[in-house]
Formats: C-alpha cells, sequence, structure tokens
C-alpha cells in the first residue's frame, strides 16, 4: 500500500482500526510514563487502561489468526507492558542491576513477538520486525530517560518519533494482512 494506491473499504478499515490501537499503545504509553514518573494517584488506573489495549490489538487479529493467535498475542503484549512497568521502577529508582535485567528482559520479550508474528505472516519477515520493535524499545526508554532527567524538549520530540514509528509498524502488519489474506479485501 503505497500513497498513490486506492484501498478498497475492507483494506481502509483494517489500516485505520490498526493505526487507532498502535495509536493508542504509545498514547496510554506515555501517559503510563508521565504518571509513574511523577508518582501520581492515577498511575494505576492509566497501567489498567494501557493493559486493556493489549487485549483490543490482540483482539483485531483474530479474524485472521484464530482465537488461540489473538490470545498470545495479547500475552506478549502484556509482558511488554509489565517490564516497561519494571525498567520504570527500576529507572526512578536507580537500580542499575535491576534496570539491566529488565532491559534484557524487554529485548527478549520484543524479540518474542517477532518471531510470533512472523511465523503467524511470511509477509512479516523476523528480523525486520525485530527491527521495528527495537526502534519502539529505544525510543520510548529515550522518552523515559529525558522524562525523569526533565528534559521536556528531548521528551516531546522522543514521543513525536514515537507516534511516527508505531504508525509505519501498524502499517506494515496491515500490507501484510492485506497480501497473505487478498481474498478478505
Amino acid at each position: 500500500m503505497n500513497a498513490t494506491t486506492t484501498l478498497s473499504p475492507s483494506e481502509l478499515s483494517l489500516k485505520e482500526g490498526l493505526r487507532r490501537l498502535w495509536a493508542d499503545h504509545v498514547i496510554w504509553t506515555r501517559d503510563y510514563v508521565v504518571a509513574a514518573i511523577a508518582d501520581s494517584p492515577d498511575a494505576e488506573a492509566v497501567a489498567g487502561r494501557l493493559l486493556r489495549n493489549q487485549d483490543d490489538i490482540g483482539n483485531a487479529i483474530v479474524p485472521f489468526y484464530g482465537e488461540n493467535a489473538g490470545k498470545a498475542l495479547t500475552d506478549l503484549l502484556k509482558q511488554h507492558i509489565m517490564i516497561a512497568v519494571e525498567l520504570i521502577e527500576a529507572a526512578k529508582t536507580g537500580d542499575q542491576d535491576k534496570f539491566a535485567d529488565a532491559d534484557k528482559q524487554w529485548d527478549q520479550n520484543a524479540a518474542d513477538i517477532a518471531s510470533f508474528l512472523s511465523k503467524a505472516n511470511p509477509n512479516w519477515p523476523e528480523k525486520d520486525v525485530v527491527d521495528l520493535l527495537n526502534q519502539h524499545l529505544v525510543l520510548t526508554k529515550n522518552e523515559a530517560v529525558a522524562r525523569l532527567e526533565q528534559r521536556w524538549e528531548d521528551d516531546i520530540e522522543a514521543f513525536d518519533q514515537i507516534f511516527t514509528e508505531i504508525l509505519t509498524v501498524s502499517d506494515v502488519l496491515t500490507a501484510g494482512i492485506v497480501k497473505q489474506f487478498p481474498e478478505k479485501f
């Protein structure tokens, strides 16, 4: 799908739906980062909404890959969020060992997500998905560090980059689904 391609109504619906879900992912992640770093009383509620978004993303693939795949993706994405919570807490307390351990777990989780996706769809090469997810992790860490260090302009720039990057992720996923299931579009 490029800018000159006319999308069918079902392709457009999938593209816009996935973009909304992945945009929610980074928006609610940001809200959690902000709340957790500030020790805001809404941090737990925001974390709950962020976790619900992972259910929504998993449910979005069910029509193509089935209930088990949707649950598996949801589980991997919820692990992604819970590891991020650990990373933020370790960064706040300055516990470098805990941070390094959680960071290693986050990298492995990204590799697990990439492996899962590439097995589900041959149009999502594992190496490419790993690269996209690793970029997402780096940008999210940059955002959290900038916020912790009160470098507000860097924090804002990191989120702008995260938002652009997640739309790329979403569009890659959409294109792969459309290519794998042309009869549905």
